[in-house]
């Protein structure tokens, strides 16, 4: 099984785990399940950051280290990913969640989020509460 952590879950897994379920700290913590970060995580925490619309615990690099750190893997963005949203209908238009669902299309993942809003787009939507 391969996952795609949404950015809030992303920040969550590595800053306050605690708030996600036990079943999914499980899966962030198996071997045999494959856990991915987006580039546009990274990319999404930074201009939030610049533009002083969320404080943050650590820099955008450190959480990329972290995550690295941790033994999630890095996905970039490519023309492929950037190219899916089209095809994506405008149920949603944060574009860093289309990019990050277009991304998960692409590999295939499990997107995993707590943005409800999201699960209209796939089956590949996990849905995490709160």
């Amino acid at each position: 099984m391969r996952l795609l952590l949404d950015t809030h879950i992303l920040l969550w897994a590595l800053d306050t785990p605690d708030r996600l379920p036990y079943l999914l700290r499980e899966q962030l913590e198996s071997p045999s399940i494959e856990v991915y970060f987006s580039a546009a995580s990274i990319w999404e925490i930074a201009i939030k950051s610049a533009l002083g619309k969320v404080s943050f615990n650590y820099s955008p690099d450190q959480i990329a280290n972290g995550a690295r750190k941790t033994g999630f893997m890095e996905i970039p963005i490519s023309s492929e990913h950037a190219a899916g949203i089209v095809r994506l209908p405008l149920h949603h238009a944060d574009p860093f969640d289309r990019l990050l669902i277009a991304q998960a299309l692409s590999i295939p993942a499990r997107l995993v989020t707590a943005d409800a809003t999201l699960i209209v787009y796939s089956d590949l939507i996990e849905l995490v509460k709160k």
